[in-house]
């Protein structure tokens, strides 16, 4: 309707209105993209491929070129401009301002985060990790390259070529560590990374890929 000539292109100032009267509510998120793509627009006119890219959150290079141009022109200025947050939601913004640099992505992941289920599994997986360290290092008396212990491969959780048959030992393996560098060091990954991914794309995905990546090693 608002492009009878079938161009591809309509009026920013169009747009402007249709999005700022439009009878179903927005996600603010989405809100603020097509805001900025209006008015960060040089030429006066929006591409549909454009608002397609941005609706659908495609990084095509459309979608970065009109957040760029928009960013400067939104009508918040950055998320730190929020106000009366619980201490929940300043966490998840203080975790977004941590983990990445664009404030457009920013924006999207303070309102795409999940509360519910909270990010139980990378917390349980890394704590449980923990635990079975501290174990054996009581257990062995030995903190440091534990690998090299006689009874270490002794233990039932360890991957050993010759005990293919023990199925679980293609899981379980993820919870034991050389020492306390490789423990702590995924421990931290585990932590920075895999919790905040895990507050937006829910604890099924994060596990699924997590445990992938634990039989493909």
């Amino acid at each position: 309707q608002l492009d009878p000539e079938n161009t591809g292109f309509i009026g920013v100032e169009t747009f402007a209105s249709l999005v700022h009267s439009h009878e179903l509510p927005l996600d603010p998120a989405k809100l603020d993209m097509l805001v900025a793509l209006a008015q960060g627009n040089d030429e006066g006119q929006v591409c549909y491929q454009e608002l397609v890219d941005l609706i659908s959150s495609k990084r095509s290079s459309s979608f970065k070129r009109a957040i760029a141009n928009g960013q400067r022109a939104l009508p918040r200025d950055v998320l730190l401009d929020e106000t009366g947050l619980g201490f929940y939601k300043r966490f998840v913004r203080y975790v977004a301002y941590e983990i990445l640099p664009c404030e457009m992505d920013r924006r999207w992941y303070f309102y795409q985060h999940r509360t519910c289920p909270p990010p139980v599994f990378m917390a349980a997986v890394t704590l449980t990790q923990i635990i079975v360290f501290l174990c054996y290092g009581a257990r062995l008396n030995k903190w440091v390259l534990q690998t090299y212990h006689p009874e270490y491969m002794k233990s039932p959780l360890v991957y050993h070529p010759g005990h293919r048959a023990r199925a679980w030992r293609l899981l379980t393996y993820m919870f034991m560590h050389v020492g306390l560098e490789q423990l702590g060091f995924n421990a931290l990954l585990q932590l920075m990374i895999g919790v905040p991914l895990e507050m937006v794309h829910g604890i099924l995905r994060i596990s699924f890929l997590y445990l992938a990546g634990v039989l493909a090693g």
